[in-house]
């Protein structure tokens, strides 16, 4: 007990300073949490009225702001412990390039995030396809592009591989086209058909007039005529304008008595003078 108060005595001035120094740093780090989080929020309103509401540019730059808030506090943070923040910055720069030629990939996906930060291929709930990966943005972080398929599946893209591969965003432009191929049988008058499909689609009412639809022969088959019939309309409406003309189209068509014959082939067999069997070919079951 004696040599415990001995030990307090000589030491006091260090363990005061300590606590107060701990103390400070405590203080330091929920200064830090609150201010980190107003200032991630401002950020965050900036950036999204700045960017016309763009939700992955205005995420991914108020979480750098809010990371630089946590680093500032942790140089003054040492700096309360007196540790020689100086020379620690230099230390950090040595590390960070040993770091760097080490993490080289990692890295390339932030460089690579940052390209598709600014030049903005896509923004959230785009549905996408890159890299033979498809599915509506969740979030472009630093380091991954984060994806849900039409079926529910998370998909973790690095952001190099999405700046690597081309990118086809299925939801920027305002308006698709719509493809539905409708085949009828050589007997059937193609001319009549496709006047048909000219009558289904002046009825149809989420179809755009411009472009205008086209109504083609798209190939001659050995069993079929296949039409194809080309319309446009409103990118949000595609998949609902994509299902109700396959149903409306093949219905149509086999209501008027046009026909869809599977593919066939007859197969004649010749058999010289001499040559023709005596008995049928048996059959193995």
């Amino acid at each position: 007990m004696n040599q415990l108060a001995s030990w307090y005595t000589s030491n006091e001035q260090t363990l005061l300073l300590l606590t107060k120094n701990g103390f400070t740093a405590l203080m330091v780090i929920a200064g830090a949490y609150f201010l980190s989080k107003f200032i991630r929020k401002g950020v965050f309103k900036g950036i999204f009225h700045i960017s016309k509401h763009d939700e992955l540019v205005s995420r991914l730059l108020s979480n750098v702001a809010g990371y630089i808030v946590y680093l500032i506090a942790l140089v003054m943070i040492l700096d309360i412990f007196g540790v020689n923040t100086a020379g620690l910055v230099a230390l950090v720069g040595a590390t960070g390039i040993a770091i760097g030629l080490a993490l080289k990939d990692t890295l390339s996906n932030v460089a690579a995030g940052v390209m598709l930060l600014f030049l903005k291929p896509f923004k959230k709930a785009d549905y996408i396809e890159v890299g033979g990966s498809l599915g509506n943005v969740i979030d472009l972080g630093l380091f991954t592009t984060e994806l849900e398929t039409a079926d529910g599946l998370y998909i973790s893209l690095p952001n190099s591989n999405v700046w690597a591969n081309p990118i086809k965003n299925y939801s920027r432009n305002p308006k698709r086209r719509v493809e539905i191929m409708v085949s009828i049988s050589h007997k059937d008058s193609f001319e009549e058909a496709l006047s048909l499909l000219k009558d289904l689609v002046q009825k149809e009412t989420k179809l755009l007039k411009d472009p205008e639809p086209q109504y083609i022969v798209h190939t001659v088959a050995d069993s079929t005529i296949n039409l194809q019939l080309r319309v446009w309309c409103p990118t949000a409406d595609y998949w609902d304008v994509y299902w109700h003309l396959q149903k409306t189209v093949r219905a149509t068509i086999k209501e008027h008595g046009f026909s869809a014959p599977h593919q066939q082939r007859d197969i004649h067999v010749h058999y010289l003078p001499g040559q023709a069997p005596t008995e049928e070919p048996k059959t193995k079951v």
